[in-house]
């Protein structure tokens, strides 16, 4: 493992740690980095049409952001005003200048204390910087489905509604994944976005015929590591090198079928339509 420098070379800057605050109630994310910007953009340019294009958001993508952002306040932050001479518009109400405000000092302080952070790490062979990075960023998505895959997006082909996109795991792995154009366009998705891919556990299906011919795109080869059986259903395990596993459920019966057992050579497959894709931004 490498040793980052110390912050007294000359050649190279210390790498610096950067972080998104986020504010969150009991009903889910309420403000983050991206609502912040849209609601900064509002208030410049009075339209939501316009404000959307700046961070940039769909159209749509930004009203649902804002009607989040109502429902979840105390007080309105946006207002629609109609007629006029100007012939209506949006307007950031004060109490939700006063909000960015709050955010934007609380950020500058939380930056501050990252910064200092980055500072101390520096001056200690603690490792390679970028790649803690990039972990602490992987390991702060908290999510119920039981595959998680971390990869970088070097393929995007759309269509009037769906959107196909691939990620490289690694040298040798690809996924794909099918989501709906407006899901790309919230998520800002393009070539080179650092991504988690979510796959649950009954998504997958088993199996050990490599001649086998199935739709399903994706297909994970490795060995079974571990078998937990319950009365009707077994999870089922598989080591896929590189530190990486897959978990499928499947019925009790089918590992019997299928001759399921610890150190077998087996392939999880699910199609691109059960991927969940998260944006790591």
């Amino acid at each position: 493992m490498a040793t980052p420098r110390r912050r007294d070379s000359a050649a190279t800057p210390p790498t610096r740690l950067t972080g998104r605050l986020e504010l969150s109630t009991d009903l889910g994310a309420f403000l983050g980095d991206t609502r912040v910007r849209l609601l900064e953009a509002i208030a410049e340019h009075g339209s939501i049409s316009q404000a959307a294009k700046h961070v940039p958001l769909s159209y749509k993508a930004a009203w649902d952001a804002v009607d989040a952002m109502n429902n979840l306040a105390d007080q309105p932050l946006v207002q629609r005003t109609t007629g006029g001479r100007a012939g209506g518009g949006t307007l950031l109400t004060e109490h939700g200048r006063r909000l960015v405000a709050m955010y934007r000092a609380v950020e500058a302080d939380h930056q501050q204390a990252l910064d200092r952070l980055a500072g101390r790490l520096a001056d200690a062979p603690v490792g390679d910087m970028p790649s803690f990075q990039r972990l602490l960023r992987r390991l702060s998505v908290r999510t119920s489905a039981r595959n998680q895959f971390a990869g970088t997006v070097c393929g995007l082909q759309g269509g009037p509604v769906d959107v196909e996109v691939l990620v490289q795991l690694d040298e040798q792995l690809q996924l794909a994944a099918s989501i709906t154009r407006t899901s790309a366009e919230t998520l800002g998705l393009a070539i080179g976005s650092q991504v988690m891919l979510l796959v649950k556990s009954s998504s997958m299906l088993l199996l050990t015929d490599e001649a086998l011919r199935i739709s399903a795109r994706n297909r994970l080869w490795g060995t079974v590591s571990r078998i937990v059986s319950g009365p009707v259903n077994a999870e089922v395990t598989l080591a896929l090198g590189a530190g990486r596993s897959a978990t499928a459920v499947v019925t009790r019966e089918s590992v019997g079928n299928l001759g399921l057992a610890e150190g077998v050579r087996a392939c999880a497959a699910f199609k691109a339509s059960s991927v969940i894709l998260a944006m790591l931004d």
